[in-house]
């Protein structure tokens, strides 16, 4: 019998966030990083495409990861 697969959420990890966050979320949470290609709308680069990094894993988890690294950076930059 085939199961069926788990269906898998991404959350883009914003440009510039340390490294080591991004080390600290793949040690502590279930979920993988993997390149996604956004669109930019901002600035002088308007409608490119760049690959940005994201975390992959199960809805629940990746909700969890979110609170996780929006409390780390706040913290970062000092709010």
């Amino acid at each position: 019998m085939m199961m069926a697969e788990e269906e898998l959420f991404d959350l883009v990890v914003p440009p510039g966030v340390p490294r080591k966050m991004i080390y600290d979320v793949v040690e502590k949470y279930d979920v993988e990083v993997v390149r996604k290609p956004q669109r930019l709308s901002f600035a002088n680069m308007d409608g490119d495409v760049r690959d940005l990094l994201a975390f992959r894993g199960r809805r629940e988890v990746v909700e969890e990861v979110q609170d996780f690294l929006f409390a780390q950076l706040k913290e970062f930059i000092g709010e």
